[in-house]
């Protein structure tokens, strides 16, 4: 498992390495004055030894390729370069709106699959019926709204129409450790998270577990008089955990991106919100360190799905390819 760890690892750095340069460029060449992020409307009003100036001191009058490899080797240094916009260390900028993000992520996360697992438990218990068909037909129809529009319809119901929820923001200003008036902030976000994610789960999930009820134990367990939900939850659900812990993992990153969003319709304060900005303003230090973070939460999480799947099911093995054993 270490060797096969060790490999992953290499294959996903490389992934990453090539993702910073089609970034890097692609920041660069994009339209717009990056001096604008530091030094404001005053670059409207420099002469043109100003501007070049200007370029020279932040590195941005270098070629394209000087410029990567002085930062790819900053890196290494512990050194992300200054934030343009904020005019501080893009690391420190980067942790101040990091933990938003881990609050409305981390609990969408926990909602969107513990209520998964309850609604799919709920439909193949009710398998067939009017029930779960009605359920099927609405959870597909809610699963196409799109998020940033739902967002937007919240928006105007609750905190226009009916101005009970704000619009923006994570907490009031000096109420940053009041848990209650972070949830405040963080319900509208959260329901547009919960909708957009919450059928696509729960319909994978469902299905395993009606192939799982389809198997000669579980008719085997019915013949001695155990009921369908304790079936369900104590040999169905049990044996399709694996799979459901894998699924977990590799989303973890799907669930991330759509804070993204959401935060950008919410001006929620987090990750996806400031990497919005750091495109808006080119931002280049930001934009490419919180590149290399999601790349990173990519790394743990696909490592950590492989890793819990081999523990749980012993069946799950580790095996090399046959030109690594010509090569053994």
């Amino acid at each position: 498992m270490f060797g096969y760890i060790i490999k992953k690892l290499y294959i996903l750095l490389l992934f990453i390495f090539f993702l910073s340069i089609v970034v890097f460029i692609i920041s660069r060449l994009s339209p717009g004055e990056p001096l604008y992020a530091f030094y404001g409307e005053a670059v409207e009003h420099m002469s043109s030894l100003e501007h070049q100036q200007a370029l020279t001191r932040l590195g941005l009058d270098k070629p394209f390729y000087l410029q990567y490899l002085t930062w790819i080797s900053n890196i290494f240094t512990g050194d992300f370069g200054i934030s343009l916009k904020y005019k501080q260390p893009a690391i420190d900028i980067l942790l101040s709106f990091l933990n938003n993000t881990i609050y409305l992520g981390l609990i969408s996360y926990i909602l969107v699959f513990g209520l998964a697992i309850i609604c799919a438990i709920f439909c193949v218990y009710y398998e067939n019926t009017l029930l779960d068909k009605c359920i099927c037909k609405l959870g597909t129809i809610i699963y196409y709204i799109p998020s940033f529009w739902l967002g937007l319809i919240l928006i105007l119901i609750f905190s226009i129409n009916i101005p009970l929820l704000p619009t923006s923001g994570a907490f009031d200003i000096g109420m940053e450790h009041d848990i209650f008036n972070r949830l405040k902030h963080m319900l509208l976000p959260l329901i547009v998270m919960i909708v957009s994610h919450l059928w696509y789960y729960t319909y994978i999930i469902r299905e395993k577990l009606l192939l799982e009820t389809r198997k000669d134990y579980v008719l085997l367990a019915k013949a001695k008089g155990l009921s369908k939900l304790y079936i369900l939850i104590h040999h169905c659900l049990k044996n399709v955990l694996p799979t459901i812990i894998n699924i977990m993992s590799i989303s973890a990153t799907h669930i991330l991106s759509g804070t993204y969003i959401v935060e950008a319709v919410f001006s929620y304060p987090g990750i996806g919100y400031l990497s919005i900005e750091s495109a808006k303003y080119h931002d280049y230090n930001l934009l490419m360190l919180i590149v290399l973070f999601t790349g990173f939460i990519v790394i743990i999480f696909s490592l950590s799905a492989q890793i819990i799947n081999g523990l749980i099911d012993p069946r799950i093995t580790f095996r090399r390819t046959p030109h690594e054993h010509k090569q053994s």
